[in-house]
Formats: structure tokens, C-alpha cells, sequence
């Protein structure tokens, strides 16, 4: 334990953020990383506690409390190598990843966490920076090979893992380039894309071989890849969105939130129009936005939509709205439910809480407005929560654009999922247990969320390496892969 005052002593102070005039000018990343000595502040707060909760708040199992103590004592090379001992893609998770760890911290029992996700990133972004990371290739291949469908973080981390255990990995694409969500999905503003591009510059020096544009139950069947490999992982995530049915859906500027994501993200990419926006470009300038869908994908919206231009931003949530502050007797460690405001709130955006949209209104095949209808929550008969219609409390709003991001409902059905015949589970994820990801059918192994559904980045991260194991030690017998 570095220093085992540094909680009594030392205050919560996270990384900050630039101004929100300069950052809505651009589309790069905006989190001020703290001093160096700052950190080390930070990380001497850790109270190394007698039972860790933050590992069990922590998918990847990270050993937080003796990264926290390297740091604190300077020694950056070996939290580094701490670090990448269980977390394959710290620079994803440091950005992207909403902290289970912190929540789990002792010392947010009064609400002042050790600031763990912004050590974590600056101790990978320093190994970087210094030259620390490199190719880590097997010394001798297997003789086996094993195909991944899907680029995502379950992709890359189960195949990074089979290629250093020196098994013949390639990872198959539908999209154009790597990253599944990573890359078409969250805006560069919160991750760019130069850290998957180096990423994969890694994987391929260590064996892996990437095919992008490579559509798996299209342009070549399941069965012609279990012909030429041993094995095939399903990491293809769950990308079927959450549909809204009701009266006025196909009008025009009603959208799915990736569509307008993924866009651009392309643009930022240099790709040129007739790429990034085959069907029509989404922009947002000088319009009216709604962003049906509370969670962090509505929020992606918004950001998107303050930086394109918009007129206004309103989000609607059908929940109600949640506490401030949790009740820590309660919940704590685990995650809590209380409101949260993030970043791309601050720039700009009008929130609206049980709130349930009836139709969209629109004219001459173009979306105008939409009518709302205000929701209260009530315990039912067998004491579960009912929501039902505030008598008289209807409302419109006006909509040039909408953009529904409620969610994903599980991986698409058609292609590489209806192909390879696996059974689903009843929310219609691939089925395979976390025991040995074994899926159905023989030498198909699946995980991320085309197994467990829509999750966070450092689930997915953890189901490939865990996979990753299972597959090598069914191919070898034995596995060597840590969990």
C-alpha cells in the first residue's frame, strides 16, 4: 500500500474537460488527461482494502488495487504490464467504458471513487507514448486454425489471444474497416480512430489476418469456413436495433441512430459522400432533433447533432426519471441506478422523462413533429412496475429529424447467425454458456454480445479472452490462456 493516508489527505479530482464552445468545432477527442504528479495523487488514494470490491465491479478482472500502488510509486512499466495482464484494450476501455469499478470502490461509499478509469488510460496511453507496447507473436504456431466473425472488441480480444497462442486467426469484417461499434458506432469525439488502426497494426505483426469487407453468410457460407478452419468463433455483436412501430415510421428523417452515427464517422474517416452516405446524407444542421432513447447510444446523437449544427436537441426517455444520488445502503457495490449526465448533455439538450411517443406527424412523406403522450409508473397487482398513460397529458414537438436509439434487440438473424444453424436463447442470442462458449453446433464457439446481448466494451473484451481459452484448450486439449 503506497501511502495509507492518501484517501484522508487527498481529494477526488478527475480529468476535465475542454470548453464547450472549442469542442463542439471538432470532432476529436476533448478529456484533459491530468499531470503525471496529479496522478500519482490519485492513485495513492487507493485504500488497498482488505476485500477489493472494485474487482468485482471490474468484467475484466483488472488488479486494480496494485496498478493504483505502481503508479504511486512511478513504476509506469510495470502497472503497464499489470494492466495488459488482463485487459487486452485498456485505451478502449479508459474512454468508453462507464467505470463498474469506480461504483464499486470503498470510497464511494461517500460518493469520492479512486478516479481508476483515468489511471488506467493514461498508464496504456503512456506505454504507447514511451514505446513500451509492442508485438507479442508466438514462437511457434499450433498447425490450427480458427476463424472470428466480427471485428468488435469480443473479436479482436478472443482473436488477439488465440494468435499468441499461436493458432492461425483470421478475423472476417462485413464493413469496410475493423472495429464492429468501435469504428461505426461511437463518435471519434469520444474515441478516435487512430487507436483500434494501431491496434490492428499490433495483431497483424503478431499473425492475425484481417478481411474486411468480408461478408460471412453472404458472399462466402458458414460451412465453407468450417471446411477450411478448425474452429469458428461468433463474435458478429448484436446489431439488430430496437424498432419503434407506430403510425408514421416510414416517414422520412426517421432514423435508426447507426445509420446516422456510422455516417460520420465515415465523413471523419476522408470517406466521400457517395461512401459514408449511400442512402442519403443525415444532417442535422439548422434542424430540429429528437433522440428517442435515454442511454448512452441517444447521448452519441446528441453530440453528433450539436457538432453537425442543430437548431435544437430534445431526449426522450419512456422510464422515469432516476435519483440523484443512489442509496448507497442499498446498491452499493453494485451499479447503481441514479441519473447521469453526460458530457455531450452538457453541450446542449433537453431532457424529458416518461415520456412515450404516440406517431410521427409529418408532411408530404417528411417527418414535422411528433406526439407524446406523459407516462406514470405504478405497482401492479403482482407488485411489479406498470406504466400507463397520464389522462389528458398529451403533447407534440416539433421534428425535422428523429432518431431512434432505444436499444438492440441481439445479433441481425440473417447471414453467419441463420447460416450456421446455432440455437438461440429466448431473447435470440447465440446460446453458449460461459463454462466453454460451446455453442449448438460442433466447432462454433460464440461471445460478446451476440451471446450475452447488448453490453459494455469491457464485457465484450472479457467474453473473447475467455473464449479465446476455450477454444485453445479445446483444439490443444489443455489451455495456457489466463482468464
Amino acid at each position: 500500500m503506497g501511502k495509507p493516508t492518501g484517501f484522508l489527505e487527498i481529494d477526488r479530482h478527475d480529468r476535465g474537460y475542454a470548453p464547450v464552445a472549442e469542442r463542439l468545432k471538432h470532432w476529436k477527442e476533448f478529456v484533459e488527461p491530468l499531470p503525471q504528479d496529479e496522478l500519482r495523487q490519485q492513485a495513492s488514494r487507493c485504500m488497498s482494502c482488505g476485500i477489493p470490491f472494485c474487482h468485482q465491479g471490474c468484467p475484466v478482472n483488472n488488479q486494480i488495487p496494485d496498478f493504483n500502488e505502481l503508479v504511486y510509486r512511478d513504476q509506469w512499466r510495470a502497472a503497464l504490464d499489470n494492466l495488459l495482464s488482463t485487459n487486452n484494450f485498456p485505451e478502449f476501455t479508459g474512454r468508453i467504458c462507464p467505470a463498474p469499478c469506480e461504483a464499486s470502490c470503498t470510497l464511494n461509499i461517500q460518493d469520492t471513487p479512486v478516479t481508476i478509469k483515468s489511471i488506467e488510460c493514461q498508464i496504456i496511453d503512456r506505454g504507447w507514448e514511451e514505446g513500451w507496447i509492442r508485438p507479442e507473436p508466438s514462437p511457434r504456431g499450433t498447425g490450427k486454425r480458427v476463424g472470428v466473425v466480427g471485428s468488435g472488441p469480443a473479436g479482436l480480444a478472443c482473436a488477439q489471444q488465440l494468435a499468441r497462442a499461436g493458432h492461425a486467426t483470421t478475423v472476417f469484417e462485413k464493413s469496410d474497416r475493423v472495429g464492429g461499434l468501435l469504428r461505426y458506432g461511437i463518435p471519434d469525439f469520444k474515441m478516435e480512430k487512430h487507436l483500434i488502426d494501431r491496434r490492428v497494426r499490433q495483431m497483424e505483426a503478431e499473425g492475425v489476418i484481417f478481411r474486411t469487407s468480408f461478408d460471412v453468410g453472404g458472399m462466402v457460407s458458414v460451412q465453407r469456413l468450417l471446411d477450411d478452419y478448425d474452429v469458428l468463433v461468433m463474435a458478429c455483436g448484436a446489431e439488430a436495433p430496437r424498432d419503434l412501430p407506430v403510425p408514421g415510421r416510414d416517414l422520412a428523417g426517421v432514423h435508426f441512430a447507426m445509420e446516422f452515427l456510422a455516417q460520420q464517422n465515415k465523413r471523419n474517416a476522408g470517406d466521400p459522400e457517395s461512401i459514408a452516405a449511400p442512402d442519403g446524407t443525415i444532417d442535422a444542421r439548422g434542424k430540429h432533433v429528437i433522440v428517442i432513447g435515454g442511454g448512452d447510444t441517444g447521448s452519441d446523437c446528441i453530440g453528433t447533432s450539436n457538432r453537425q449544427g442543430a437548431a435544437s436537441v430534445v431526449q426522450l426517455e419512456i422510464m422515469p426519471m432516476p435519483p440523484e444520488r443512489e442509496n448507497k445502503t442499498l446498491t452499493w457495490p453494485d451499479w447503481p441506478l441514479k441519473l447521469r449526465t453526460s458530457s455531450s448533455h452538457q453541450e446542449g439538450a433537453e431532457r424529458e422523462f416518461a415520456v412515450a411517443t404516440r406517431r410521427f406527424i409529418g408532411q408530404d412523406g417528411q417527418v414535422t413533429a411528433i406526439e407524446c403522450v406523459r407516462l406514470e409508473w405504478v405497482a401492479g397487482a403482482d407488485g411489479r412496475m406498470q406504466m400507463r398513460e397520464v389522462a389528458g397529458s398529451e403533447f407534440q414537438l416539433k421534428a425535422d429529424l428523429v432518431f431512434l436509439a432505444m436499444g438492440f434487440v441481439g445479433p441481425t438473424q440473417a447471414g453467419v447467425v441463420e447460416q450456421s444453424g446455432v440455437d438461440l436463447d429466448p431473447r435470440g442470442n447465440v446460446l453458449a454458456d460461459t463454462n466453454d462458449y460451446r455453442t449448438s453446433q460442433p466447432n462454433i464457439f460464440a461471445c460478446g454480445d451476440a451471446r450475452r446481448g447488448q453490453s459494455l466494451v469491457v464485457w465484450a473484451i472479457r467474453e473473447g479472452r475467455q473464449c479465446a481459452r476455450a477454444v485453445d484448450q479445446h483444439l490443444m486439449g489443455a489451455s495456457a490462456l489466463p482468464r
